[in-house]
């Protein structure tokens, strides 16, 4: 955790915020167009805008727009007007590399916030890189974005050109483990994932973690993604003696995962990451799934004061899906990118250059600012400097914050 105290949002969102309107019409893919002079810089955003997890991306997306509407009424970078390109990758990895070359193609973007999922991550990363184009992810967690294959052994930064506002699983995973075991008092896990890369890995590092606290592991299994049926699993659950149940995946499995493995009398809680972080797991998982737990990146966005304004702004703005789990992320993770623009048109004599891609993507790495999440700025990898957590639990057919901090490892 950022053992600093949470610092006023910038001011690029302060002074007359609360009064934000509509900066115009979204264009053919989902972009917004100010309708203002200038220099037109586009933010591209990849995010599932379709499908099984587009509550997630949709809140993304619609982030992503607050923050380029906030910049262009602000007038945060004289000269230059924000729009963005908001592509559905549909959580494929082929759809998001398709979406990265599309989104180089065009001259006029100059920043690429997202996507989602850690898999898609890695089919755009070297397409971007290529390009010199800067992508920041609000979301994604597998360390070896970042850090390479063996970051566990040797850490080496693959692409310049990849940034992120979350924090990674080698913290994510332990510290919910060290929450099972030492404040919830759970000793015995059957651990579950989804084979992808997010899941998966997310599973290892929980586990590591969990038997190095002492735990046991008393079973394990991978399930099929494209399923609804885990009662097979469910019956592996119950007879395994497990006092507690840990889920490597997102909510469209997670959700209906917990329901049938209460159904099959295991009434024990299922926990997760990020990824189960939604309203709509605790539709899926019903009734049943009151005491399951998630972990997310960073404190919950209405308590933190920085947050505020965002709340408030994204309400007036109308949007008509919630900004999710990583809408704060999403808005930190453009802005990102709108500081790095100011920087280089500022050191350019108010104007774009040729190279703007390249000087961007520069000039990111010593982006800092006071953000709707807290204090935002990379470390030498391009992780995010900020690495709070918090343990979510469903009461009440809500998600209630119980514990926020890091892991101490």
């Amino acid at each position: 955790m950022r053992q600093r105290s949470l610092i006023a949002i910038t001011a690029a969102l302060a002074a007359g915020a609360l009064t934000l309107t509509a900066c115009g019409s979204r264009d053919d893919d989902g972009g917004s167009d100010s309708g203002s002079g200038g220099t037109k810089v586009i933010i591209g955003v990849d995010a599932p805008l379709t499908g099984d997890l587009s509550a997630l991306g949709l809140g993304i997306k619609n982030s992503v727009d607050l923050a380029a509407k906030t910049a262009n009424k602000e007038k945060y970078v004289e000269g230059v007007t924000f729009e963005i390109q908001a592509l559905d990758d549909q959580a494929q990895p082929a759809s998001g590399q398709q979406n990265a070359t599309k989104l180089v193609a065009n001259d006029d973007v100059l920043g690429v916030v997202g996507p989602l999922n850690s898999s898609v991550a890695e089919s755009m990363q070297k397409v971007f890189d290529d390009a010199k184009l800067v992508q920041v992810s609000p979301a994604n967690t597998n360390p070896a974005l970042t850090q390479g294959q063996d970051w566990q052994t040797n850490k080496a930064r693959t692409y310049k050109s990849y940034f992120r506002t979350a924090t990674t699983d080698a913290i994510q995973g332990p510290f919910a483990a060290q929450y099972v075991f030492n404040d919830a008092k759970k000793k015995k896990v059957f651990v579950i994932d989804d084979k992808k890369t997010y899941g998966a890995g997310l599973a290892a590092t929980f586990s590591a973690e969990f038997e190095k606290l002492g735990g046991k592991i008393v079973g394990t299994e991978h399930i099929d993604p494209e399923t609804k049926d885990f009662s097979s699993v469910a019956t592996k659950v119950k007879s395994s003696g497990a006092d507690v149940v840990y889920y490597g995946g997102e909510y469209p499995q997670a959700g209906p995962l917990s329901k049938q493995i209460k159904a099959a009398g295991a009434k024990i809680p299922l926990v997760g990451g990020d990824g189960i972080y939604s309203a709509d797991f605790i539709k899926l998982a019903g009734a049943s799934g009151t005491g399951d737990l998630a972990t997310s990146v960073g404190a919950p966005v209405e308590e933190l004061p920085s947050a505020q304004e965002f709340v408030s702004n994204y309400k007036t703005e109308g949007y008509k899906e919630a900004y999710e789990a990583y809408g704060g992320y999403s808005y930190d993770s453009a802005w990102a990118i709108i500081e790095a623009v100011k920087k280089v048109v500022d050191d350019n004599n108010g104007e774009l250059p040729d190279d703007a891609r390249e000087k961007i993507t520069a000039a990111m790495q010593n982006v800092s600012f006071d953000g709707v999440t807290g204090k935002v700025s990379f470390d030498e990898f391009g992780d995010a400097t900020n690495k709070q957590l918090t343990v979510y639990s469903v009461e009440g057919g809500d998600w209630k914050a119980a514990k926020s901090g890091t892991y101490e490892g």
